[in-house]
Order: C-alpha cells, then structure tokens, then sequence
C-alpha cells in the first residue's frame, strides 16, 4: 500500500498538496489540467522531487527520502526512454542489468518480455528502426522485466494514434496484472482512463484528490472535469 501523508511541495509559485491511500495491484489514472500537478506527483512518487514536507510510504515503510535508484518503482515517460544507440533487446536488457552482462536465464527472460508484447524476432533492431507503437512495447517489455511493485507512466502514448493508443493501454494494464504491480499513469485521453483505470486521482490547482473508483467518479465528478473534457 502506498500512503500519502500531508505531502506538500512547494517550487517558487507552485505548490502541491496530496493525502491520500493507494491500495496494492491498483490501476490508477492521473487527471487534470495542463499544468495542475499530475506529473509532479508522479516526480514525487519515483524520488525525482524532494518534498518540502509530508511523509510517503510504502508497505509502512518511509521512502520520503530515498533516493530514485533505490525505489522498487519503474518508470516510463512520453518518449519511452529509450537509448538510441541500442538494441530492442539491449534497451530491455538495462531492466535487469545496467551493465547488460546477463546471464542465460536472463536473456531468456528478455526473450520472453519481448515475445509478450508482440516484439518476437525483432530484438536487434534500433529504436530508429521501429514504429512508434513497437517502441511503446520496447518500453512495456522493460517494465515485464524489471517486476518492481510501482509503475509510474508519464502520458507513455501521446504521440500514437488512437486505436493504438488503446492497444498500449491494454498491454499496459496486462503488465501490471501479470506482475502484480500498483500502475499510475497519466492521460489526457479519458479513452484511456476507461481503458485502464480502476480508480482515478484527480489533480486541480495544486490539490490531489484520493483515488475513486471509475464509477464513482464518473457518477459525481469534481466541478473541473466537465471543462476539462470540453
């Protein structure tokens, strides 16, 4: 279980409150406006961002202060984080071993990630030589690999198109099932949101919302949601 408690940031003029509960193996969709704090809150969760007060915790444990290496969390932003100069299979690779030195069980185990998210065969080609869509599986092959308990997913597939979109959405959630992780990600696409979600935390103004369930959300959304769908 991850726990929230009064946490604040503060960066000049912006500032970001949250307590909240997010409960093991959850799906939970980030929303808000431009600029309100979803990836902040993400930032905070991975240990990129230093919190100005407040407590997080995972399974009772404080992480406030740990550092992102040392956090059992995977993260995945808008372009993938892919090196370019490597290898589908290398890229992956990098979820077991910085160093890349792996042993025979564990490049089965690449293998495997790859063959799961539809990359079979295509472990020698460079991200230059893939689609945007065979990229975002590269990604996902990384996180089967890594099995950390958190996964954090900034906006993963802004730039696809929407059936694809929805594609990822459900590799994603399958991942996450398969390993039994908690996955936050952020959209701006409620697409998405129904795709993937459990529960949703809204963000507006500096202020998080504790998760909801999809239902309950939609059944009475917070007075920003409406202008935020347009």
């Amino acid at each position: 279980m991850l726990n929230l408690t009064d946490v604040y940031l503060r960066q000049d003029d912006f500032e970001l409150r949250a307590n909240l509960t997010i409960g093991d193996g959850r799906c939970v969709a980030v929303m808000g406006p431009s600029g309100a704090g979803k990836s902040t809150l993400l930032s905070i969760l991975g240990g990129f961002q230093t919190l100005t007060s407040g407590r997080l915790t995972w399974h009772d444990a404080d992480i406030s202060d740990v550092p992102p290496s040392q956090r059992n969390v995977a993260m995945v932003f808008q372009d993938n984080n892919l090196f370019p100069h490597m290898t589908a299979f290398q890229n992956v690779g990098l979820g077991i071993a910085a160093r890349l030195k792996l042993r025979k069980a564990e490049v089965d185990r690449v293998n495997t990630a790859l063959d799961a998210v539809g990359l079979a065969g295509l472990g020698a080609r460079r991200p230059s030589e893939l689609s945007g869509g065979q990229q975002s599986r590269v990604a996902l092959a990384r996180l089967l690999v890594q099995r950390k308990p958190l996964i954090l997913m900034d906006e993963p597939f802004s730039a696809l198109g929407p059936a694809m979109r929805l594609e990822m959405a459900d590799l994603a959630r399958d991942i996450a099932e398969r390993t039994s992780a908690t996955l936050l990600m952020v959209s701006h696409d409620f697409k998405d949101v129904e795709r993937i979600a459990d529960d949703v935390i809204w963000v507006e103004a500096g202020v998080c919302l504790p998760p909801q369930p999809l239902s309950e959300f939609l059944a009475s959304p917070p007075s920003g949601f409406t202008d935020y769908l347009g």
